[in-house]
């Protein structure tokens, strides 16, 4: 990231800020009118579609570096696909336009339109492949978790540094069979453990909200994910450590091809080296969840509820918008 990169960022932040939530309330109310009717790929698709539109009308420079994966796969919002007008600054973007797929068709809690902007080269060009994860929001001292320690240990780091008890500690994991050795962990030292079924960008991100309970995110799931967790993490200083999991060959090649050495392979990343330059974080809530209100469409409205974060200031806010449909 150049010094001038990163100063476009920050003299467009605001007006950056708000393009980004346009695009995830796009792709969250393109993807609502599909809610419960039991077709994840259709959802899925909508919002995709919703969303490229609504980037390709940005006057940005925009490069896809975590999108639905490689060409030869996704046909629209792959990795290195060339978004925007590009008439403006070059800006590295990390996505997922339907974060609950799964949540949507069955119009269950927690499903969001997740997007995430840098200058270019600010962002890891994390593969499709899982990452096992840890993550605590803001006002801890720096190192207190360690993806290398046991969650009881983890959990107990951080009771010692809120001045709890451990019993007073709520996990949030993803309920899997691979987690069951974390869930007893976490439960052998009296914490609690709040399962969510998928979304572990929300999941990840309610450790900065005290308002959801949740006081720390242990677990596996999709690197990708994880690299848009940390933008917002980025935003309010939380940390982060990762590790990409790779299950067979196949996924090593997809990581060389973006550009990962293999001594890279193994390595444990922080939260600023996954996201290295200033972020802009977005989502709008597509289902009602912890983290942000659903879209509602009544009287030939739509309403949403999204959230909007920038790292160079450390700004949050939260935007409702109205309009007609």
């Amino acid at each position: 990231m150049t010094e001038s990169s990163a100063a476009s960022l920050e003299r467009l932040s605001d007006s950056l800020a708000l393009d980004a939530v346009r695009v995830t309330e796009s792709a969250a109310i393109a993807a609502f009118k599909l809610a419960g009717r039991g077709d994840e790929k259709a959802a899925d698709q909508v919002a995709v579609d919703a969303m490229r539109t609504a980037l390709n009308s940005l006057a940005i420079n925009g490069l896809i570096v975590i999108g639905e994966g490689e060409r030869d796969e996704a046909p629209m919002l792959y990795i290195g696909e060339k978004v925007g007008t590009g008439a403006g600054p070059r800006i590295d973007i990390a996505l997922d336009p339907l974060e609950g797929t799964t949540l949507t068709a069955k119009a269950m809690a927690n499903a969001l339109a997740v997007l995430a902007l840098s200058p270019g080269g600010g962002m890891l060009h994390a593969p499709d492949t899982y990452m096992d994860k840890i993550a605590i929001g803001p006002g801890y001292p720096e190192g207190i978790i360690d993806l290398d320690a046991s969650p009881a240990d983890n959990v107990r780091a951080l009771a010692e540094a809120k001045g709890c008890d451990t019993s007073d500690i709520t996990a949030c994991v993803l309920d899997r069979p691979r987690h069951k050795d974390i869930i007893a962990s976490v439960r052998s030292v009296g914490a609690r453990v709040h399962l969510i079924t998928d979304g572990d960008v929300a999941g990840v991100i309610n450790t900065a909200d005290p308002d959801t309970g949740v006081d720390i995110y242990i677990g596996q799931g999709g690197a990708p994910e994880g690299v848009l967790a940390c933008a917002a993490l980025k935003c309010v200083g939380g940390q982060f450590q990762g590790r990409l999991v790779f299950r067979n060959e196949e996924e090593r090649a997809r990581a060389r091809r973006l550009g990962l050495k293999d001594e890279e392979f193994d390595r444990k990343y922080s939260l600023n080296e996954l996201v290295k330059g200033d972020a802009i974080f977005a989502a709008t809530g597509v289902t009602h969840g912890a983290l942000l209100d659903g879209v509602v469409i009544d009287d030939e409205q739509v309403h949403t509820h999204s959230l909007v974060m920038t790292s160079a200031d450390g700004v949050v806010r939260q935007i409702r918008m109205t309009r007609k449909l």
